[in-house]
């Protein structure tokens, strides 16, 4: 029977990296037991608030031309992110609201959504906070599904010319419907709580063996084993 605890049991799950098939790794992939899980202290599962926890893999993997890291966001990323960023989501969820979920990764450009329109009376009514985004089409129709939860938000900044990590895949209601896209973490208010996590690895484990996965609180961007 699965229970939170099993869930928060680092045994139960295994990091699969440089794959874009679940069912079909190919030679690039790397596969990596989980050895701690740090979900947020405050995370709550009723209204999804601080829905992100770290999984440290048990050795270090060696980047590749398929698999590479992700820039953390800048401490103040609002002057660079709006409408025109461009942003993507990613994930093996479901390809409609009761579809089926997908053996290979699927990938979409959404649009990021101002919160006072994400919050207005005939969306989500005051319900995201500071700590959430909110991406995808004001008209509906893309957007992150169930299975999605876990993945990346990765937004193009052009003046670094480089990606970050901006989001992670929350929560939503339904999938694609117009006025409610999807909602994500906000990666930069939890840059704080990150380090302080790393710095507590760091002292228990060698730097250059260290090596964190960033994922909602129940993410499915890890399969279990």
């Amino acid at each position: 029977m699965l229970t939170v605890s099993s869930l928060r049991d680092p045994n139960f799950w295994r990091a699969v990296l440089g794959t874009d098939n679940l069912w079909k790794h190919g030679k690039h992939a790397a596969k990596r037991s989980i050895t701690h899980i740090s979900v947020h202290p405050e995370f709550n599962s009723e209204t999804f608030e601080n829905d992100i926890a770290l999984f440290k893999l048990r050795s270090a993997v060696r980047y590749s031309d398929s698999i590479q890291p992700i820039c953390l966001p800048p401490a103040h990323p609002h002057h660079h992110t709006n409408s025109e960023t461009k942003c993507f989501i990613s994930g093996w969820g479901r390809v409609a609201e009761k579809g089926k979920t997908s053996s290979v990764l699927q990938e979409a450009q959404v649009e990021i959504i101002p919160s006072h329109v994400c919050n207005s009376s005939d969306a989500y009514g005051g319900l995201i906070n500071a700590n959430m985004i909110c991406a995808g089409s004001p008209s509906g129709g893309v957007d992150s599904c169930q299975g999605d939860s876990g993945g990346a938000l990765a937004c193009h900044h052009p003046t670094a010319n480089r990606f970050y990590v901006a989001g992670i895949t929350s929560f939503g209601l339904g999938c694609g419907h117009p006025n409610f896209p999807g909602i994500y973490v906000r990666l930069s208010q939890y840059r704080g709580w990150i380090q302080s996590q790393l710095l507590l690895s760091s002292t228990a484990t060698a730097p250059a063996s260290i090596t964190l996965v960033l994922a909602a609180a129940w993410m499915v961007i890890l399969e279990t084993s």
